[in-house]
C-alpha cells in the first residue's frame, strides 16, 4: 500500500446514476486519483471513464487485480453490497461502500470481521453528514448553543423515485424503500448528534402493491412493492434523547430534508441531510408571557456554516487521509453497521407493531475538522 506517499489510487465498481456525483468530486480532489471504473455493462463503464478522464474501464476482475488501486468504491445495488465488498477485501483493498453497508446484520458483520482480519478499512456512506452543514450543527450543539439536546423531528415525504428514475424497481425491493434508501441520511445525522440508538418503535404501510415507471425506456412498466412505502418511527437514544421521523413515498405533498433538534434553550434547524450544507438557524424560547392573539415574535439566529462545501467522496477522502495519518476515519464500518442495525430494528418494529431494543452501540463519533479542505493536496 502506498497510502501517505502521494495521491491514493481509487477504483469504482458500478457506473450507474450515483457514479456521476462521485466521479465529479473524486476526479477533482488532489489527494486521490480515479484509475479505473468497472461495471457489468462494460460499455457503461467506458462511457463514464471517457466522460471524466479516467484512464481505464473494464471488468470487476481487472479492477481488483490492478496494483495501483488502494481503495475501491462500491456503487452496486444494496442486495450485493456485501458480496462485492468482500471481493474487494479479498483483493487486499480498502472499501468505501454506498449505503447501506448490507441488507442484513449477519453478512454485514461478516464483512467487518473480514476487513479487520485483513487489516483493511471499510467506510460507509452517506458522507453527507461529514459536510459543513451537519458538522457545523454538531459543533454548535457541543458548545451548548441550544442547551441539552432533548428531541428531534425529521421528515422525508414525496410520491417516489419512479417519477425520475429510469429503473426504480430496486428502490422498492428488500434492502431499500424510503426507510433503507433515505433513512441512512437522517439516522446517520441523528447518531452523529445524539450518539447511538438504544431502542425503536415503528408502524409501516404499503400505499399500493405495485408501482409504474414513469420515465425512460421502461416507462409504463409495473413492478411490485416489496417493502413498506410509509414508515412512522420513534427513536430513543442511549443518552436519553428522543426522535420522531416519517419516511414516505406515498405523499403528493413534497416535504423533505426537515431535521429540527430541540434542546433546553432552543431549536436548531439542520440542513437537508441528503446535501452537504445549507441554511442553519436557532430559534430561542419566548422571553416574555404570550397572550393570544398577539403575534409571536421569537428570536431567530442565523448560524454561520463552517467548512469547505463539497460533495460525495468526502468520506472516502477522509478515510484515505486518516489511513495515511494513522488515525480512525469518521464514517467507519462500525458506524454504518449501527445505522443499518437501527434501520432493520425499525423494520422489525413496524412488522411486529412493538418496541425493539437496538443491540449494537458506538463509541463517541469523531467530527470532521472545521478546516478540512477536500481541494487541498495533503498526501
Amino acid at each position: 500500500m502506498r497510502l501517505g506517499n502521494g495521491p491514493v489510487g481509487v477504483g469504482i465498481i458500478g457506473a450507474g446514476n450515483i457514479s456521476d456525483q462521485y466521479l465529479e468530486n473524486l476526479t477533482a480532489f488532489p489527494d486521490v486519483r480515479v484509475l479505473a471504473i468497472a461495471d457489468l455493462v462494460q460499455e457503461r463503464a467506458k462511457a463514464q471513464a471517457d466522460r471524466y478522464g479516467v484512464p481505464r474501464a473494464g471488468t470487476v476482475e481487472a479492477l481488483l487485480d490492478d496494483p495501483e488501486i488502494d481503495i475501491v468504491v462500491n456503487l452496486t445495488i444494496p442486495a450485493v453490497h456485501v458480496e462485492v465488498s468482500l471481493a474487494i477485501i479479498a483483493a487486499g483493498k480498502h472499501v468505501w461502500t454506498e449505503k447501506p453497508i448490507g441488507v442484513n446484520r449477519e453478512e454485514s458483520r461478516r464483512l467487518l470481521e473480514a476487513a479487520d482480519a485483513a487489516g483493511l478499512r471499510v467506510g460507509v456512506a452517506p458522507d453527507t453528514v461529514l459536510g459543513p452543514g451537519v458538522q457545523t450543527v454538531k459543533r454548535a450543539i457541543a458548545r451548548g448553543d441550544i442547551g441539552r439536546p432533548l428531541f428531534a423531528q425529521t421528515t422525508f415525504q414525496w410520491q417516489g423515485p419512479e417519477i425520475f428514475h429510469p429503473n426504480p424497481a430496486f428502490l422498492y425491493a428488500k434492502g431499500a424503500g424510503p426507510l433503507l434508501d433515505m433513512g441512512p441520511y437522517y439516522v446517520a445525522t441523528l447518531v452523529h448528534i445524539f450518539g447511538p440508538v438504544a431502542a425503536v418503535a415503528a408502524l409501516g404501510l404499503r400505499g399500493t402493491p405495485t408501482r409504474r415507471v414513469q420515465v425512460g425506456e421502461l416507462a409504463g412498466h409495473e413492478f411490485p412493492v416489496e417493502i413498506p412505502s410509509t414508515v412512522s418511527v420513534l427513536l430513543e437514544f442511549e443518552n436519553g434523547g428522543q426522535a420522531q421521523s416519517l419516511y414516505s413515498t406515498d405523499s403528493p405533498v413534497v416535504r423533505q430534508g426537515i431535521v429540527e433538534i430541540t434542546g433546553t434553550d432552543g431549536t436548531i434547524v439542520v440542513p437537508d441531510p441528503n446535501t452537504f450544507g445549507g441554511a442553519i438557524s436557532i430559534t430561542r424560547p419566548l422571553r416574555r408571557a404570550f397572550v393570544p392573539p398577539e403575534p409571536v415574535e421569537q428570536e431567530i439566529i442565523d448560524v454561520t456554516q463552517e467548512g469547505v462545501l463539497s460533495g460525495r467522496g468526502v468520506g472516502l477522502l477522509d478515510m484515505a487521509r486518516s489511513i495515511a495519518a494513522g488515525r480512525p476515519h469518521v464514517a467507519t464500518g462500525e458506524f454504518g453497521f449501527h445505522v443499518l442495525d437501527t434501520l432493520l430494528s425499525i423494520e422489525e418494529a413496524a412488522e411486529a407493531r412493538s418496541f425493539i431494543e437496538v443491540e449494537s452501540t458506538l463509541d463517541e463519533v469523531r467530527s470532521i475538522d472545521a478546516d478540512f479542505d477536500p481541494h487541498a493536496a495533503t498526501l
